[in-house]
């Protein structure tokens, strides 16, 4: 049986490796487990050649390992790597931040405003999927507004090993992230760098422990 919508979807590389991504931060790929090139481009009834782009970009992130004649396996995430990962992106997303406080138009600064209001109407709504697209989308408009694309790449790079579709279920996580990001708007609103940076990197390094915490609890972490 092949996954629904994925055979009317542009088959690319990165759709591939986002859906293995998920599996490997809810727990349906363990470590240790092999990922069969062939089995999953049949599941997602795709041909195996974006499925093969996406394996090699998956262990290029650390995900997976490739084995002679035995193709691609799960990699163990550790603590220490969630740690790592959102300690870079505290640092990047607060430089980000400071900049596009210093560069923000009116008309980006409304964006955002009806991107958060969107974002919690899905949260409360328990939208899973929307609020995982909203919160990308907020993170990506700040990010444009710095006006500084090389960072903003290294940014999107380092967030591909963030599971951002585990946060909506993590307990307490959207309110929290809420209450970060409405500060954050405040911030930009007085457009004062400082504080968008500090709010930034404070938001981006809270994820940490709560996402180790979830992962653990699932077995992806042991």
């Amino acid at each position: 049986m092949t996954v629904p919508g994925f055979a009317f979807r542009p088959q690319l590389a990165e759709d591939v490796a986002r859906f293995v991504r998920k599996r490997i931060f809810d727990g349906s790929y363990a470590a240790g487990e092999y990922v069969r090139l062939d089995q999953l481009a049949a599941e997602l009834g795709i041909s195996v050649t974006p499925v093969r782009e996406a394996l090699f970009e998956l262990k290029a992130e650390g995900l997976l390992a490739q084995q002679p004649r035995r193709g691609f396996v799960v990699l163990p995430v550790t603590g220490r790597d969630v740690t790592d990962v959102s300690n870079v992106q505290a640092y990047i997303g607060g430089e980000l931040a400071a900049r596009a406080a210093a560069a923000i138009t009116d008309e980006q600064l409304r964006e955002l405003l009806q991107i958060q209001t969107d974002l919690e109407q899905a949260y409360a709504a328990a939208d899973d999927e929307g609020a995982v697209r909203l919160n990308h989308e907020f993170h990506r408009a700040i990010n444009v507004a710095a006006a500084s694309p090389k960072l903003a790449q290294l940014m999107s790079q380092i967030t591909r090993y963030a599971p951002e579709s585990v946060f909506p279920i993590i307990s307490g996580w959207p309110e929290q992230s809420n209450a970060h990001h409405r500060r954050l708007l405040e911030a930009l609103e007085r457009r004062d760098e400082d504080l968008a940076r500090t709010a930034m990197s404070e938001h981006l390094a809270a994820g940490a422990d709560p996402l180790i915490e979830h992962l653990t609890e699932r077995g992806v972490i042991t």
